[in-house]
């Protein structure tokens, strides 16, 4: 029999900069007190989706619960704001465990950058020419070379950001996939992308990196003039949202599939 877990009762308030983000901060924790990051049960993130990456971030090595609230503009990882009643929402709410990616690049300089990516790992072409780029899986050649704008690698929580804009599927949470997908491919004009087992191990090398530059960026911590970048996702790290009940993160995704 499984225990229930305690009714949480400390809450660690953070806010983005943007004024409505401020004023819940001021008005929520006077309402329900604020305890510090490192002593909350839960962190309740307000602000908007990139805020809520930021949050993430932060609390990856703590690996404690962020509730989010929409005082951004998306929100699609951001429940409703409400002041009511906000432990009882809490206490209610569905959890949501995603895994991060793990991004190795080495840069012109022989510089090796590591950094996580909640959503996806992505690169870019840094000027007008066209990215130049070779995709090995699992240490095999799968794509010897893609000219393109650039290419990523998305997670299935980030499957409905970047990588749907980039035209890649969306990827239900408990798929145990990753997206491999183009951006803009010039040839071959047709290739759509991949999806791949999420044990999968990829890889790029850049072609002609000198003359035809590529940044790798993780999320938001961007890596200038990479010539190979590797990334996997990394199951020894577990993040956890929370959504309330009836809205989790598993039903969003599936309702952004039917959306018109």
């Amino acid at each position: 029999m499984t225990t229930p877990n305690p009714p949480v009762r400390k809450l660690a308030f953070l806010a983005s900069e943007r004024p409505e983000a401020q004023e819940a901060l001021e008005r929520l924790s006077e309402r329900y007190g604020q305890s510090e990051t490192d002593e909350a049960e839960v962190v309740v993130a307000l602000g908007g989706d990139g805020f809520m990456l930021e949050v993430l971030h932060g609390q990856i090595d703590s690996r404690r619960p962020i509730y989010g609230m929409n005082r951004g503009s998306v929100g699609f990882l951001m429940n409703e704001y409400a002041e009511e009643d906000l432990l009882e929402r809490i206490n209610a709410a569905e959890r949501a465990t995603i895994h991060p990616l793990k991004m190795v690049a080495t840069d012109a300089y022989g510089k090796v950058h590591r950094a996580m990516a909640i959503n996806e790992v992505s690169l870019l072409r840094q000027t007008r020419q066209t990215a130049k780029l070779r995709i090995s899986i699992d240490g095999k050649v799968r794509l010897s070379e893609l000219s393109c704008d650039g290419a990523l690698v998305a997670t299935p929580a980030g499957s409905t950001a970047y990588n749907l804009s980039a035209h890649g599927p969306i990827i239900p949470l408990d798929a145990k996939v990753l997206a491999l997908t183009p951006i803009s491919a010039f040839r071959p004009r047709r290739w759509r992308g991949a999806l791949l087992a999420h044990t999968a191990k990829v890889s790029f090398d850049i072609l002609e990196a000198e003359k035809r530059p590529v940044s790798a960026v993780a999320d938001n911590l961007e890596v200038r003039d990479v010539v190979e970048v590797h990334i996997s996702e990394d199951r020894q790290v577990s993040m956890r949202m929370l959504f309330d009940a009836g809205r989790s993160l598993e039903e969003r995704v599936l309702a952004e599939q039917f959306s018109v």
